[in-house]
């Protein structure tokens, strides 16, 4: 019997994310409720959960110029590693909240995201090639989002029948996630070297870190990368909503009876059934995803998300995001129907982020650490930008912004990769589209 080594890498790295972001998306998913109910306790904390989120996106957004130039010096691997530790030093920071802490901490944490997310992507496209990226991705995609179970799961039996988060469940809750995300540091530290098809090792090459961020620019500037900016625009806006807004707009919506903040957990519970059905799904259908193309994916991933925006604006209030309102919606607000559209919401989702993943693996083979720093960048520039607007746009807003980008950036993913598929006929031997931007 064969053994994939590359496969198992994959399989090593998703374990190692789903450990280190079981504590931090549920940390996304309740922070702001969890702020609430520290200001409650204490007035002098003014420390504002959205706010948080839009310094690591800000800072996030920057350091994905950098991160290339990192890899190229420390390899994926080890930049993965130094990531994970920044990582669990934020969650670590919540055991002690201090307005001054929560925000440097903040900061602090856009550095390691640069850091790992960009590690992922290189580590990811060299144990990959053209005919197994898309069912990598898949994987990878699964084993991730599972962290939205355990970690969600925990928060909904700790913050069960409770209005107000008490000081003693948040050490608790805190103190575990810390300890999940410490494990999946350790695994990152063990991850095995990059493979090729045969086995073998890759060996790390080592590039000038000048010249890798002016390959980051260069590839930023080819007409392809520009136009999946904006798919990548979008995937930070809805990455905001459903990770740091959707979920405390249920926790803040009293219309939906006593208990609500249980919902909290909950909606994180079901984003995460949605994001896993899509990675595990789009994982099986990686050949045909070769085959078929991968906008019929994008496509539907679109067309889910509308569904869900549609819903969301009618079952919840427009002030939901600013914080307790007994405001009515449309129609009578039904938890059901709330946690109805989180799974939309997730499944939507991973129908675009399994796409980008293999689209940007496929397309840049050898320029994957750029490639996915500029994903990243823009990604996270949006997601900053929306976090900085959610303490004052309104829900029905947002969702109208929403809608507007979503169609856009499907419709450019689209262009591109029919001009993937083009290019493909005329180089059959490879699935390789760009591997030097100075060559456009």
């Amino acid at each position: 019997m064969i053994i994939d080594r590359r496969l198992i890498n994959v399989a090593t790295l998703g374990l190692a994310f789903m450990l280190v972001f079981t504590a931090f998306q549920t940390m996304g998913n309740i922070e702001q409720t969890v702020l609430e109910s520290i200001h409650k306790e204490d007035p002098t904390f003014t420390g504002n959960g959205y706010t948080s989120l839009a310094i690591i996106y800000s800072v996030f957004a920057v350091c994905n110029w950098l991160s290339p130039s990192m890899i190229s010096v420390l390899g994926p691997r080890l930049t993965m590693f130094i990531g994970g530790i920044i990582y669990g030093l934020f969650i670590a920071s919540f055991l002690w909240p201090q307005t001054w802490l929560l925000y440097s901490a903040s900061a602090l944490i856009g550095v390691g995201a640069a850091a790992i997310w960009t590690g992922q992507g290189t580590y990811l496209t060299l144990n990959s090639d053209s005919t197994t990226i898309s069912r990598n991705s898949g994987i990878f995609w699964a084993m991730l989002q599972s962290s939205m179970f355990f970690g969600n799961i925990f928060v909904s039996f700790a913050f069960h029948n409770k209005t107000q988060i008490d000081a003693g469940t948040r050490t608790l809750v805190f103190s575990v996630l810390c300890a999940v995300c410490g494990l999946g540091v350790v695994v990152l530290l063990l991850l095995p070297r990059p493979r090729t098809h045969d086995g073998e090792c890759v060996p790390q090459t080592e590039a000038a870190p000048l010249k890798a961020l002016k390959g980051a620019f260069t590839l930023f500037l080819t007409k392809e990368m520009l136009l999946l900016c904006v798919t990548f625009l979008y995937t930070g806006f809805e990455l905001s909503f459903y990770s740091g807004v959707y979920s405390s707009c249920i926790g803040f919506t009293k219309e939906l009876g006593e208990g609500v903040k249980t919902l909290v957990g909950l909606s994180g519970i079901f984003i995460g059934f949605g994001e896993v059905l899509g990675g595990v799904v789009f994982g099986l259908l990686g050949t045909r995803t070769i085959r078929w193309g991968r906008d019929p994916i994008v496509i539907l991933g679109f067309i889910i998300h509308m569904v869900a925006f549609f819903i969301i604006y009618l079952n919840l209030p427009d002030s939901a995001p600013f914080g307790d309102t007994p405001e009515k919606a449309y129609i009578q607000s039904s938890a059901m129907l709330a946690i109805f559209c989180s799974f939309l919401l997730g499944l939507g989702d991973s129908c675009f982020n399994t796409q980008v993943l293999s689209i940007l693996g496929g397309m840049y083979p050898d320029d994957s650490a750029p490639a996915f720093a500029i994903f990243k960048f823009t990604q996270s520039l949006s997601a900053a930008g929306s976090f900085f607007y959610s303490n004052q746009v309104g829900l029905h807003m947002q969702l109208y912004m929403l809608a507007a980008w979503g169609t856009v950036g499907t419709f450019t993913f689209c262009l591109v990769e029919g001009m993937n598929r083009r290019l493909q006929a005329y180089t059959p031997s490879s699935v390789v589209v760009v591997s030097d931007p100075k060559q456009k």
